[in-house]
């Protein structure tokens, strides 16, 4: 009887998870199925199969990375710069700071610091993206560095923002390490910078490859954050701001419009799925260590 109601509950779980992924997929798999059309055949039927061909999709791709209102190339470069930069911040300085909390969690202050980190993630990003505007215009008058419409401007708020969920999977990692490895370290002779990058850093490879991923798709595919800080017709875009300006440019032309938003999705989706389950092991391994 208790096997009859496992495999019952078994089977309405997949159900419901069959239902959620193909409602959660419709939306990416007419993205996909409509760049394989012309825009006769989208408006035709953007649901079914017929009209789509590689040849069809060769043309639309050819016609959106060539088109000058779109600059499919220096948006992909300005975003894989922004991305990557802010990346290898966030993991290094997150790890530093993420050892110092888990290091010194019996004080004050460094609980007070690991709280006001873990109260910023609580915060919307849109209660606080008009005073942080002000703040970077003021901040970048008084230095005499343009933070507004620069790259790194924005490398500093993506470093301020991601900081938070970086430091907070980390610190969890770290406290798992053993402080024997450190105090063995010590009595050899390296330094506190010695001891962090020559044993501490590598040991937190796999939990640094699961927040590298996470931060990734989320300042890859960020929208709000660079058409405020880089405005819409700045000099300097993103890949999906470049879109938005693109599909600005070409509100019916389907063909074009879901094929420049197949190319801002298709690096993220790939590294998602060589990295899920390294995100997995990530997230489970900082969460038990933690």
């Amino acid at each position: 009887m208790v096997g009859k109601e496992n495999r019952t509950r078994s089977y309405i779980l997949t159900a419901v998870g069959v239902v959620v992924a193909l409602y959660v997929l419709f939306p990416f798999f007419m993205v996909v199925l409509n760049s394989f059309k012309a825009q006769a055949s989208i408006v035709e039927s953007p649901v079914a199969l017929k009209g789509a061909s590689l040849g069809q999709l060769s043309k639309n791709l050819n016609a959106v990375i060539n088109n000058s209102n779109f600059q499919f190339w220096y948006a992909f470069g300005t975003s894989a710069v922004i991305t990557v930069i802010s990346l290898v911040l966030l993991a290094v300085l997150g790890s530093m700071a993420a050892w110092v909390i888990s290091r010194n969690n019996r004080t004050k202050w460094a609980t007070a610091i690991y709280m006001t980190f873990i109260a910023s993630m609580i915060i919307p990003f849109q209660v606080v993206m008009l005073p942080l505007i002000s703040t970077f215009r003021d901040v970048g008058k008084f230095i005499g560095i343009g933070m507004l419409q620069s790259i790194p401007g924005i490398v500093f708020a993506y470093c301020g923002f991601g900081g938070a969920m970086t430091v907070f999977i980390l610190t969890g990692f770290i406290k798992g390490v053993p402080y024997d490895l450190e105090e063995a370290a010590a009595i050899d002779g390296c330094s506190p910078e010695g001891t962090f990058f020559r044993i501490i850093l590598p040991l937190l490879t796999p939990v640094i490859t699961t927040v590298t991923i996470l931060n990734g798709m989320w300042i890859w595919n960020d929208y709000l954050l660079p058409s405020l800080m880089l405005g819409q017709n700045g000099r300097v875009k993103t890949l999906p701001v470049a879109v938005q300006a693109f599909v600005g440019s070409y509100v019916k032309q389907w063909d074009l419009i879901l094929t420049a938003a197949l190319l801002a999705i298709i690096p993220m989706v790939v590294i998602f799925l060589i990295g899920q389950k390294q995100i997995m092991k990530g997230m489970v391994e900082g969460a038990v260590k933690g």
